[in-house]
């Protein structure tokens, strides 16, 4: 069993790696774009599960650092993750994304910590919201067997977004499947029985441009992978405040309010959004 301790000091490792790269990049001066609306933008995870249907600018790249979720189930047993990503705006309206979960969980009388899989991930925005339509998104995700956390096979799965503007903000609809097959008594895995069948839910948020601040509640619904496992609904709330034209902040609480192990979680995390000027297309 790895230790607890040795997972931290990477994840303290990584962290303070993407720091000094972000760092650097910001005095690279000529080479960066500004994204001073980044804190419009809600992703999944930073901080509520519920995300918006738009994508990574083009050329963009976005490294969301070191995110935090630590979550107090019943009987006081803990688990906490870090979920480091990058993600690029690869094509108009489409992103691309990677990430490397690490994860420490109490299992039983066990404790355990280490890799939690290999995230891929693609994303396309379809339109441009209108009066008529809401905006609305693909995103096709797999998580990887890699780690010792990990699943024992890749779990597909496909999320539709759609996200509505309103005078007094905006509505989010999220809805995603995902494939593979279910965990029972005779092929239990651990860290596949943290996945979801389905998952269903709605948020809505509220913009403070002057402040450069996003506030967001949630509220969803999900079947766990774990055969005969009843529908778990939690809710949350969060905040997004862009400090600088490049990096923004992120957290948020919530509660899981029905299932095996209902109790409350929160999240932190920061993210980097920049451009590079060499991954620019140049014409003759």
């Amino acid at each position: 069993m790895v230790d607890l301790r040795g997972v931290v000091t990477v994840a303290v490792r990584s962290l303070v790696g993407a720091t000094i790269g972000a760092f650097a990049l910001t005095v690279a001066g000529p080479s960066l774009a500004s994204a001073q609306t980044d804190y419009y933008n809600t992703d999944r995870g930073r901080p509520v599960q519920v995300e918006d249907a738009y994508t990574t600018e083009r050329y963009a790249l976005e490294l969301k650092l070191a995110p935090v979720r630590l979550e107090r189930g019943s009987g006081g047993v803990y688990s906490w993750g870090i979920d480091p990503e990058i993600a690029y705006g690869i094509l108009p309206r489409t992103q691309i994304e990677i990430g490397v979960p690490l994860a420490y969980r109490e299992v039983g009388a066990q404790r355990q910590s280490g890799i939690a899989g290999l995230e891929l991930s693609a994303m396309h925005n379809l339109n441009t919201e209108t009066e008529g339509w809401p905006a609305l998104a693909l995103r096709a995700d797999l998580l990887a067997p890699v780690g010792n956390l990990a699943p024992s096979r890749a779990y597909p799965s496909v999320t539709g977004i759609a996200t509505r503007t309103f005078t007094w903000g905006r509505v989010h609809a999220n809805g995603t499947l995902t494939g593979g097959s279910t965990i029972t008594a005779t092929n239990f895995d651990a860290a596949a029985a943290e996945l979801s069948r389905w998952l269903v839910g709605a948020a809505i948020d509220r913009t403070f441009p002057l402040r450069s601040t996003l506030l967001t509640a949630e509220l969803y619904g999900r079947k766990p992978l774990l055969d005969g496992s009843s529908v778990e609904y939690t809710t949350g709330v969060g905040a997004r405040h862009q400090i600088s034209p490049t990096l923004a902040l992120d957290a948020g609480i919530g509660r899981r309010l029905n299932g095996d192990a209902p109790g409350w979680y929160v999240t932190f995390g920061s993210a980097y959004a920049f451009s590079v000027a060499s991954l620019f297309p140049t014409g003759r």
